[in-house]
């Protein structure tokens, strides 16, 4: 019975040790969310080529040294470099003419120069379809995709999307997304005090990344239109790609590259309707979009 000196039978006046301990951890938790959201709103950057500002956690200079410490291990993830030369060299005249119409455009626009380092790899991996770009300019692409594109300008389209992630810095943005997750993660276990309801959190965070992944996706996807015009490619190149996508997931395992990329039905509506912004009386005599590759 509690009389009016608030004895219940324990001691005076005191909250039990498992109260005050939880109170220590939501107390200490309010900070690391403080700390998390200040560190993630502080770190903002105005992006050279678009002048928007990116919420990103490194330098231009930081993102093209991790980009270029980050290749080797990424090469030897995937088998290292492809055997063909030749293979190699389309490649590498490919990259080189999108990058040129990049540094025309900026030039055109006053932007100033590329401060990025591309550089294009096409890897052994015949097994994975997959294409990806690295923070600062190092753009991989494996023989397993490469050997479903029957033109260069596919191949184009492919690199000019991988270039647009580089452009737009969605690699560090999402550096900088995982940092704050994570640190969202760590003051919701110590809140909590358990590592189940942790991991629920982490699935979470998961989630909600993969809906901004997706963005960047289609936000890359104008890049690659956009580069493949200017370098004189047909942009249903791209389209072309698609298709590709879409005939190997019909095949039973889905490629890799789906894993994060959109549906390629809903990237091929979407990259119609920027074609038909660039060209709405219909698209000029480009170069040859049937000119195949040498197989």
């Amino acid at each position: 019975m509690r009389d009016v000196f608030g004895y219940s039978g324990g001691r005076y006046g005191m909250h039990s040790p498992t109260r005050s301990g939880l109170n220590i951890r939501v107390i200490f938790a309010i900070g690391l969310i403080l700390f998390a959201l200040i560190r993630f709103g502080s770190a903002t950057s105005v992006n050279p080529i678009t002048g928007k500002a990116d919420r990103v956690g490194l330098s231009v200079e930081q993102e093209v040294a991790l980009g270029l410490q980050s290749a080797p291990s990424m090469i030897q993830q995937f088998g290292g470099l492809a055997r063909s030369e030749r293979d190699q060299y389309l490649v590498d005249q490919v990259g080189r003419e999108l990058l040129n119409a990049l540094e025309r455009k900026l030039k055109r626009n006053g932007v100033g120069e590329n401060p990025y380092q591309f550089e294009f790899h096409l890897l052994s991996d015949e097994s994975t379809i997959n294409a990806f770009a690295l923070p600062g300019g190092q753009i991989f692409i494996t023989q397993g995709l490469y050997k479903h594109l029957r033109t260069p300008g596919q191949v184009a389209g492919v690199l000019g999307h991988e270039m647009g992630h580089v452009i737009e810095r969605h690699g560090a943005q999402r550096m900088a997304k995982d940092n704050f997750f994570r640190d969202l993660i760590g003051a919701f276990t110590v809140a909590s005090g358990s590592v189940s309801h942790a991991q629920v959190a982490q699935m979470v965070g998961n989630l909600i990344q993969m809906k901004y992944g997706r963005d960047d996706e289609l936000e890359s996807d104008r890049w690659g239109v956009d580069l493949c015009i200017l370098a004189g490619y047909d942009p249903q190149n791209m389209i072309a790609v698609m298709d590709v996508l879409e005939q190997q997931a019909g095949g039973g395992k889905s490629p890799e590259i789906l894993s994060t990329h959109p549906n390629p039905g809903n990237r091929r509506e979407k990259i119609m309707l920027l074609i038909r912004q660039q060209f709405p009386d219909g698209i000029p005599r480009l170069k040859d979009p049937y000119r195949g590759l040498p197989k």
